[in-house]
């Protein structure tokens, strides 16, 4: 039976179906807003056959390329591996449901997300989030918290709900994606032009009011056609007793390992502890080891929590304070651009390297032909950064993430193609790691960018907020290191300038908190911010005033349309062998833009002369030196420029009377010659009587 409910968000209709595809998955629904339409489906394995420490949620998202009438580009006409988008629509959804399943949930659940239909004005990961909520919600999972997502814009200085994605792109300045219950916010993901927090705030709060409508929709829907829900315990993965027995030595013990101050001795010394722990008890508790790890874990996160709140961390710092920063410019020789940036323990190198127009990257995406993408962020955390040993595949979907986070950041303050006609690329390498990796990123691409004489507009520095929550006490933390990010209950990245925010990301693992702490979180992320910055331009005031040596010279000319035919040549000869000649990249644009890559400046200014002589028209009374390619009875014709030659008539050859042409020139001689008249059909008429020009006006070959 096909059932349907409805709702209208930011002056759209969205419709929720149930009932007449994918019946046989644990939960599925159609979601429809305008012509943009989504499957999500949510179904549960069964139970796993050993006992597992964490809950194996898989999230995956698909654009087919048919929901927008597109067929895929290239050799392969198949959708094969995830893009970039589909990927960072993967986590979107992802990340505001895991924390709502039962901590001790620990059956496999598969959410997939195809978009069937694109208008090009939904976004569609956005009806996706909904409809994967709705989906799980009436399945038989024990998922009972209805989520809500929405795209909040500023749109010529208004809130806008769920803006059409082109306004977004062109007029907004404000991309909020955020995701929450019915009473506090769980996601949130923005790119913004420098706003300002209390603006970012607003935009959250006008949010949440239609959050709540959708949530409460959902919950609805599911008392109406909601499967029941398989119990789960809610109780503890350990035996209490043993843990009151283990608490007391534990806590001893893990008080003086958290004494040391370096991470991996810190770390090692948990681990030995654990260890031991596990021989002293194996005795008298057989087959009760899990126990013994969750009783661990749990006396470290309750000792570190409480101590926290207390307002004593790990490390000693103050809540508010930020572990100490170094930066080191220009540490490769033979890059365009890089900077070594360290917080504490985390360390980041960000390498520049400088590019032409057509070394862009390429994106096909289903509501746009394919354009170039001219600012890339690359993040890279190979397993020696936390001291593991694992195997080196691609890139994981945590690092695509991040890439996309410290990318979003900088993309605001980049110079415009006009000023700066670059592809830029940023690859960030974390070589050491103790959180808060993707904000050393942001800052350390910043200053790479800045010492590779990319003149951004403002520095951008980024800061990793976190939280502690037990009841009604919290405390908000600035720049977590990994200890509090495992343990914590809150990771809030966020980016700016000195004027305000251009990126942030908050994920949590509790049931929302509410825009208070997030106010505070915001400010306290202001004042890191104005710190790291003050450091960040103490060592590097302004972009280097020039580019690197090694790095490629770019040029760009601009020529009338009509002439791009000209420089081309038939079948391309002409650009071709200009390429070729030099080793150099030129990308002509239809309205008769030239931008040129060359490897220095001679081979810059001699492309350039080359160019102009191919496009540069025969002006009347002008000298040219010619060469004779042709003898005619009546005149030789002279190429004066290389699209263009002229007849030099017999009778303008002498002041006396010629009879044989044939005894005066010859093809191959090299004459200089003046333009009598360019006629209307474009013939051109040459003469040798020169009388007493200005030579210095000559324009030469």
């Amino acid at each position: 039976m096909i059932e349907t409910i409805e709702i209208e968000v930011g002056g759209k209709l969205i419709t929720f179906e149930t009932g007449r595809v994918a019946k046989q998955a644990g939960g599925a629904i159609l979601a429809t807003c305008g012509g943009t339409q989504v499957l999500a489906t949510s179904t549960m394995g069964g139970e796993p056959s050993e006992p597992s420490d964490f809950f194996p949620l898989t999230v995956d998202y698909f654009e087919k390329m048919y929901a927008a009438g597109k067929i895929p580009g290239g050799f392969y006409k198949r959708e094969g591996r995830p893009s970039e988008g589909e990927i960072l629509g993967s986590r979107l959804i992802d990340r505001p449901l895991r924390p709502l399943f039962p901590l001790q949930f620990r059956r496999p659940v598969q959410i997939i997300v195809y978009v069937l239909s694109s208008d090009g004005e939904v976004a569609p990961e956005i009806l996706g989030v909904n409809a994967a909520s709705l989906a799980s919600l009436i399945s038989d999972e024990p998922f009972t918290e209805a989520v809500g997502a929405v795209k909040i814009g500023y749109v010529n200085g208004q809130i806008v709900i769920n803006p059409r994605e082109k306004d977004l792109e062109e007029k907004s300045s404000l991309n909020l994606s955020i995701a929450g219950t019915k009473d506090a916010p769980i996601m949130i993901e923005a790119g913004a032009k420098e706003i300002s927090e209390d603006e970012m705030i607003k935009a959250m709060d006008v949010a949440m009011q239609e959050i709540r409508k959708i949530a409460l929709v959902q919950e609805e829907f599911t008392k109406k056609v909601g499967k029941s829900k398989v119990a789960v315990s809610e109780s503890v993965y350990y035996d209490s007793d043993i843990k009151k027995e283990l608490a007391p030595t534990l806590l001893t013990r893990i008080k003086v390992a958290l004494s040391n101050k370096e991470k991996l001795t810190r770390e090692h010394a948990l681990e030995e502890i654990k260890e031991e722990v596990l021989k002293e008890f194996a005795k008298r508790y057989p087959d009760k080891e899990a126990d013994v790890n969750g009783i661990f874990d749990s006396v470290l996160k309750e000792y570190i929590r409480g101590q926290t709140i207390e307002g004593f961390r790990v490390d000693g710092r103050k809540p508010n304070e930020i572990r100490p920063i170094s930066i080191e410019l220009g540490v490769l020789h033979m890059t365009h651009g890089s900077a070594l940036f360290s917080r504490g323990q985390t360390q980041v190198l960000s390498v520049v390297t400088l590019g032409g127009k057509g070394q862009g990257q390429l994106i096909e995406s289903l509501d746009e032909e394919v354009v170039t993408k001219r600012y890339m962020h690359y993040y890279n955390f190979p397993p020696f950064s936390v001291g593991e040993v694992k195997p080196m595949r691609g890139p994981s979907r945590r690092e695509i993430g991040h890439g996309a986070l410290a990318e979003r950041a900088i993309i605001p303050v980049l110079p415009s193609e006009e000023e700066f006609p670059y592809t830029m690329r940023v690859v960030s390498e974390v070589l050491e790691s103790n959180g808060s990796t993707s904000m050393a990123s942001t800052c350390g691409s910043t200053l790479a960018l800045m010492d590779a004489g990319v003149p951004i507009k403002k520095p951008v520095a980024g800061i990793a907020m976190g939280l502690m929550k037990e009841g009604e006490r919290f405390v908000v933390l600035t720049d977590i290191q990994g200890a509090e990010d495992h343990l914590g209950d809150m990771d809030f990245k966020v980016t700016g300038t000195s004027v305000g925010i251009t990126a942030l990301q908050m994920d949590i693992k509790i049931k929302g908190i509410d825009l208070g702490i997030i106010g505070q979180a915001l400010s306290q992320a202001r004042d890191a911010r104005m710190f790291l910055l003050d450091k960040m331009t103490a060592a590097i005031p302004s972009p280097r005033p020039n580019i690197s040596p090694y790095a490629p010279r770019m040029y760009k000319l601009h020529i009338k349309a009509d002439k791009i035919g000209l420089l081309i040549g038939p079948g391309g000869k002409t650009i071709k062998s200009i390429i070729g000649d030099t080793g150099s990249e030129i990308n002509i644009e239809p309205d008769g833009q030239v931008f040129i890559t060359t490897p220095d400046e001679e081979t810059g200014a001699k492309i350039i002369d080359k160019i102009n002589s191919l496009i540069t028209e025969p002006e009347e009374g002008k000298i040219y030196n010619g060469v004779v390619k042709e003898i005619k009875d009546f005149g030789a014709i002279v190429q004066i420029l290389p699209n263009y030659s002229g007849l030099l008539h017999v009778s303008q050859i002498s002041d006396k009377y010629v009879k044989d042409i044939r005894k005066e020139v010859h093809i191959g001689d090299k004459v200089v010659v003046k333009v009598l008249k360019v006629e209307g059909d474009g013939k051109i008429q040459l003469t040798k009587k020169l009388g007493t020009p200005d030579r210095g006006k000559d324009s030469g070959r």
